[in-house]
């Protein structure tokens, strides 16, 4: 009984989300979420797997390891190019920032985005 009502719960949350993804303005906000999701989530791996503490990268960068707290922070959105240069750089040798612009889609208004990883970490294009 137990296993059926977790079957009927993960049907319920399912058809949840199909019914939520199918209206465009639900859909643009939960990708544009999913993005800064992704780059915060990035920047975090990629400091762990240069080996650094908030407080290490904190004194390279020259600010407080506060500072570094907030650029790691879920939903921070306020990122320069220039911090996300700076803050990339003081994770050391082999890690880089890039950008990529990709145009719209034919048949889509908005430019497609997609996540990838590479040797120095993951990305968003």
């Amino acid at each position: 009984m137990k296993e059926t009502r977790g079957r009927e719960g993960t049907k319920r949350y399912e058809d949840y989300w199909a019914r939520q993804m199918t209206d465009p303005e639900f859909r643009r906000e939960y990708e544009e979420e999913s993005q800064k999701k992704d780059l915060w989530l990035a920047l975090v791996e990629a400091r762990q797997r240069a080996g650094l503490t908030q407080s290490e990268l904190a004194r390279r960068l020259g600010v407080s390891q506060a500072q570094v707290a907030r650029i790691e922070k879920r939903g921070y959105d306020s990122y320069t190019l220039n911090t996300l240069r700076r803050y990339v750089s003081a994770l050391g040798e082999g890690f880089s920032v890039e950008i990529v612009v990709h145009e719209p889609a034919a048949s889509s208004k908005s430019p497609r985005m997609k996540r990838t990883s590479t040797a120095s970490g993951a990305r968003v294009e």
